[in-house]
C-alpha cells in the first residue's frame, strides 16, 4: 500500500485559492460557496465513502490528518466541511461494523449531496441523548420533524439534514429518532450567522415545522439518554475528532505565522531577527511544546475508531478529552502568536486577529469544558453519589 498523501486529496494551489478568500468571507459574512464548488469536485465530500461506493476510501485517520491542513488554510471552511464529514464518517463506522442504514448517506456523498448537522438545540445539555424537537410518527416508517436546531453549519447549500427528535406518542415511547430530511417548505432557515469568529460556517438557525423524512431516511429509534448504539458512538467519535483536528490546524496556522513573524522582524535595540531573542525563543518553543502534543493523539484515537479498538466506557472520557485538549492548546497557541507578532496582529485585517476570533469558537462545541471535566472525573472517579 502507497503511504498516505495529503496534498493528493488536498492539493497546494486548492489550498492557496481557499486560503486567499478565507479572509473575504470573514469579512463580508458569506458563505465559502468556491471552496465548497472546489472541494466536490476534488472528490472531498467524499474522502470516507467507500470506493466500492465511489469515494476515495480513506479512514477516520487521514480524514483527519486533511482537517487540520484544510484548517490551516480556512478555519471556517474546515469547520463546515466537518459537519458533512460527520455523517459520512458516521456512515463508515457503521459500514465497518456491519451496522446496515446509511448507505444512502454514502452515495449521496459520492455524487455530491451535502449533509448537514442538525443536533444541536438551544439549553438543551443533553445533546445526543436528548432532544426538544418533536418527531411524530406518519404511520408509514417516516417522521415529521417539529423543532428548532441551532448552528447549522452548511445552511445555505445542504441537500440533507441529519438530526434526531423525541417520539412521545409510539406505543413504546419515549424513542429518540435519528433520521435525515430533504430541504422543503417546512423548513425554514433563518439569516442570522452574524457572529464574532467562524462566520463562513453560516450556521444559521433551522426551523422545523414538520419536515418529514421519508421511512428510508429513519435511521434509528433509541431510549433517551447514555446509550451504547452505534448512532451515539459513531457521531460522538467522528465529531470530537475531527473537531479537535479543525482547531489543531488552527493552532498550526498560528505556530507558522509565529514562526514566520519572529524571523522577519528585526529588533531596533539589538538590529537582530526577534528569532534571536531568547524570550521569542521561549515562546515559540512553549507554542511548539503544545501543539506537537495533539497530532499524534489525534492519529492513534481515530485509527482506533478505525481499527474497531475496544476501550469500552473509556471511550467518552477519551474522546470528549482530546476535543478538549485541542481547543485549549488552540487557544494558547494563537494567543502566543499575537504575542510574538505584536501589536499589529490586533488589526482586523490580519491573519492572526481572524484565528484569534475563530478559535474561541471551540468552547461552544460538545463536549464543552464542563461535560469533558464531568465525564474524565465519572471515568476516574465514579458517578457522583446522591
Amino acid at each position: 500500500m502507497s503511504a498516505f498523501d495529503p496534498a493528493r486529496h488536498l492539493p497546494d494551489d486548492l489550498l492557496e485559492r481557499i486560503s486567499e478568500r478565507a479572509a473575504v468571507h470573514d469579512r463580508e459574512n458569506t458563505f465559502p460557496q468556491q471552496d465548497l464548488d472546489e472541494l466536490r469536485e476534488a472528490g472531498y465530500l467524499s474522502i470516507l465513502v467507500p470506493r466500492e461506493r465511489g469515494g476515495a476510501g480513506l479512514g477516520l485517520a487521514e480524514a483527519a490528518v486533511l482537517q487540520q491542513r484544510l484548517a490551516s488554510a480556512a478555519p471556517a471552511t474546515a469547520l463546515a466541511i466537518n459537519m458533512h464529514l460527520v455523517w459520512t464518517g458516521v456512515a463508515k463506522v457503521f459500514s465497518d461494523r456491519g451496522v446496515p442504514g446509511l448507505e444512502f448517506v454514502q452515495d449521496g456523498a459520492a455524487t455530491g449531496e451535502v449533509f448537514a448537522f442538525g443536533i444541536s438545540e438551544g439549553g438543551n445539555d443533553l445533546v445526543l441523548f436528548g432532544s426538544d424537537t418533536d418527531a411524530l410518527p406518519q404511520g408509514d416508517g417516516g417522521y415529521a420533524f417539529t423543532g428548532t436546531k441551532i448552528f447549522t453549519s452548511l445552511a445555505p447549500v445542504w441537500t440533507k439534514l441529519g438530526l434526531h427528535g423525541l417520539d412521545t406518542t409510539s406505543p413504546d415511547a419515549p424513542k429518540l429518532v435519528f433520521a435525515f430530511i430533504e430541504r422543503t417548505d417546512a423548513v425554514v432557515t433563518s439569516d442570522d450567522w452574524d457572529t464574532l469568529g467562524m462566520r463562513g460556517t453560516q450556521s444559521r438557525t433551522t426551523r422545523l415545522n414538520g419536515a418529514v423524512a421519508a421511512p428510508e431516511h429513519v435511521v434509528r429509534r433509541i431510549d433517551p439518554g447514555p446509550n451504547p448504539d452505534p448512532i451515539v458512538f459513531g457521531i460522538f467519535s467522528v465529531f470530537e475528532i475531527l473537531l479537535a483536528s479543525v482547531y489543531t490546524g488552527i493552532a498550526r496556522r498560528g505556530l507558522d505565522l509565529a514562526v514566520a513573524t519572529a524571523k522577519a522582524r528585526r529588533s531596533k535595540k539589538t538590529g537582530a531577527a526577534y528569532s534571536q531573542d531568547p524570550d521569542i525563543r521561549w515562546r515559540i518553543a512553549d507554542m511548539a511544546l503544545a501543539y506537537d502534543a495533539l497530532p499524534p493523539q489525534i492519529a492513534a484515537l481515530a485509527r482506533d475508531v478505525d481499527e474497531l479498538a475496544d476501550h469500552g466506557a473509556r471511550w467518552f472520557t477519551l474522546l470528549s478529552g482530546l476535543k478538549h485538549r485541542a481547543v485549549v492548546m488552540a487557544k494558547q497557541v494563537v494567543d502566543e502568536a499575537m504575542l510574538v507578532a505584536g501589536g499589529g496582529s490586533y488589526f482586523s485585517s490580519n491573519e492572526l486577529s481572524r484565528l484569534y476570533r475563530d478559535v474561541l469558537a471551540g468552547m461552544f462545541h460538545p463536549s464543552d469544558p464542563e461535560s469533558a471535566h464531568s465525564t474524565a472525573a465519572s471515568a476516574w472517579l465514579g458517578p457522583l453519589q446522591s
